[in-house]
């Protein structure tokens, strides 16, 4: 995939070919799709590049985005009665739907179960390094770490953002462009002027009040609960840097505690899980585990897969309103609201941290899942995973929206400001609900499309978003002091 794409993009910027030009194109970009095995004997003896240990992880963030992808463009398509049906259990309003069954439901409606497991990746990622010195009593190294990866945080999380959102307010006035998910001013120098104001605030994390999201994008609402996250596993980090093993752990499970019964923390409890998953996998390299755990080595296998079950139930949770009242409605639910905490506002996600961590901590123990998450697609998906968490909106609010209402999704927003795109290709909406003709045929275009935005703003924002902060620190730190020669005896 990332070949195609840098076929595509080096194909955009030449002139318009003639015929043979346009053969030379189609040959160029249809190149990967070859058979691989070498016409040189010679390749064939090159090495493949190792994957790193958690490269499972990377494969997951990336299905993760997917999903959340597939999940909003559902929600869009399906918009008023059917949502409902998208975001309740498996028989709401006497409905017995595929796309609602219990486990099946996370492929049509799991965006929050993937953000969920994003940020327990999150905390194992970040944190793997900083535990690693804690373990080896590195201390000096480990002030180094956390203050490099803390300079470099807010940089990280927040250039990509802004690059795709200035882009995407841009092009409502350069092509004249409505979109439902926004109002936009009526000159582009007003609209520059909110956009810095709302981004300016919304990448505030201190800030009090206002509105959660950035009307730019919508869905970049867990940007800022990212960077809460990393500061709550940097000072963890660092406040237990001296613990003993067992200190550590027990810290860090009363931190989950706290921020899941007795606060409304969930994003830091999914963080702080992450963390504990981490450094269990690093207690374990060892064979340093608390003992109780060794124990357990006999069944293990067996509670991976029990895990893996409860966590693709859990991750199903019907999120229609925040009320548990309306959770007990739904089927399979009614003993399972009861368990919710008082401390948790938002009844998904006391759900969705137990789906969720599980998940992540079965996945490496299930060789089948870990290969899956290993492949070449997953790898892929993750490389661009947060490219794609930022273009997909913009790419379903604009293309997505019209061929939509092409094909026969029209409401009657898009009636009023879009009519020529209404209706304009009807398709038949025949099939299982969620897996619709009018559905699929759409994503036949829209998901190669947004997959390439994607690789280009992992190559133009994603990429250098890392290395810029790398080469920023590099300017601010100081010439290592020297140490004076020892005087003559």
């Amino acid at each position: 995939m990332t070949g195609i794409s840098g076929r595509l993009a080096k194909l955009a910027m030449q002139p318009a070919p003639s015929l043979a030009g346009l053969c030379g194109m189609a040959k160029a970009i249809l190149i990967p799709f070859r058979s691989s095995t070498p016409s040189d004997p010679s390749q064939s003896e090159k090495p493949v590049a190792k994957l790193r240990p958690t490269a499972y992880l990377d494969g997951l963030r990336g299905f993760a985005a997917f999903l959340v992808y597939w999940h909003h463009h559902e929600l869009w398509a399906h918009r008023g009665i059917a949502n409902s049906f998208i975001e309740s259990g498996f028989g709401y309003g006497d409905k017995h739907l595929f796309a609602t069954y219990p486990i099946i439901r996370n492929f049509f409606g799991g965006g929050h179960y993937a953000v969920s497991t994003f940020f327990v990746i999150s905390g194992y990622v970040l944190s793997t390094k900083p535990l690693s010195l804690i373990h080896a009593g590195e201390q000096a190294k480990l002030a180094d770490n956390l203050s490099s990866a803390l300079f470099r945080r807010w940089l990280r999380l927040f250039i990509p953002l802004i690059a795709t959102t200035f882009l995407f307010m841009t092009s409502w006035h350069l092509f004249g462009m409505w979109v439902e998910s926004s109002k936009a001013q009526p000159t582009y120098g007003a609209e520059i002027v909110a956009w810095y104001k709302e981004v300016k605030a919304f990448s505030f994390i201190f800030r009090e009040g206002g509105v959660p999201w950035l009307s730019y994008n919508f869905h970049l609402w867990s940007i800022p609960l990212e960077f809460k996250g990393s500061i709550v596993v940097y000072t963890t980090c660092l406040a237990l840097s001296r613990a003993s093993r067992n200190a550590r752990l027990w810290c860090q499970a009363g931190l989950i505690f706290y921020f899941l019964y007795i606060v409304d923390g969930w994003y830091c409890a999914l963080f702080v899980a992450g963390m504990m998953l981490a450094d269990l996998d690093l207690l374990a390299a060892k064979n340093d585990l608390p003992e109780w755990l060794t124990a357990l080595d006999g069944v293990k296998t067996v509670i991976y897969y029990h895990l893996l079950v409860v966590s693709l139930y859990l991750g199903g949770v019907p999120v229609r309103t925040q009320k548990v009242e309306d959770l007990r409605t739904n089927n399979g639910w009614w003993l399972l609201s009861y368990l919710k905490p008082e401390a948790v506002y938002d009844y998904k996600w006391f759900y969705l941290f137990w789906a969720a961590v599980m998940l992540v901590a079965s996945i490496p123990r299930i060789a089948c899942l870990k290969r899956f998450f290993e492949s070449g697609f997953c790898q892929y998906l993750g490389r661009i995973s947060f490219a794609l968490y930022l273009v997909h909106g913009p790419v379903l609010w604009s293309l997505g929206d019209r061929l939509y209402a092409a094909v026969g999704w029209a409401t009657g927003e898009q009636v009023k400001n879009i009519p020529h795109w209404v209706n304009i290709l009807p398709l038949s909406k025949a099939g299982p609900f969620c897996l619709e003709i009018a559905f699929l045929l759409p994503n036949l275009v829209l998901l190669p499309v947004t997959l390439y935005l994607a690789d280009v703003v992992t190559r133009c924002f994603d990429e250098p978003s890392v290395r810029f902060p790398q080469w920023l620190l590099g300017k601010t730190l100081g010439r290592p002091a020297r140490v004076p020669a020892p005087l003559p005896s």
